[in-house]
C-alpha cells in the first residue's frame, strides 16, 4: 500500500484550498487557513486537520495503525 503525503486542506469558512505535506511522525492538530486566517482543529473524533478537512487522511490512517478512526501510530488519542 502506497501512503500519499499531499492533503489539499479546504477550510470549511471560506472555503480556500490548499495543496499540503503532511507530517508523517505526528498528528498536526492545528491549521492556519491562508485564506481567512482562520485556526482550525480536528472535528471530533479525528486524530488531525487532515483527517477533518483534508481530501487525504493523515499517514497513519492510511496505513491502518488505527483503532477506528483514532490514530494510535501518530498521537496515541484525539482531541475531543
Amino acid at each position: 500500500m502506497t501512503v500519499e503525503l499531499r492533503s489539499v486542506v479546504t477550510c470549511p469558512h471560506c472555503g480556500h484550498q490548499a495543496n499540503e505535506l503532511m507530517p508523517t511522525d505526528a498528528c498536526q492538530f492545528f491549521y492556519e487557513c491562508k485564506g481567512c486566517g482562520t485556526r482550525l482543529k480536528p472535528l471530533t473524533g479525528d486524530c488531525c486537520v487532515f483527517c477533518s478537512y483534508g481530501s487525504v487522511p493523515c499517514p497513519p490512517i492510511q496505513a491502518g495503525s488505527v483503532d477506528g478512526r483514532q490514530a494510535v501510530g501518530c498521537c496515541n488519542s484525539t482531541l475531543d
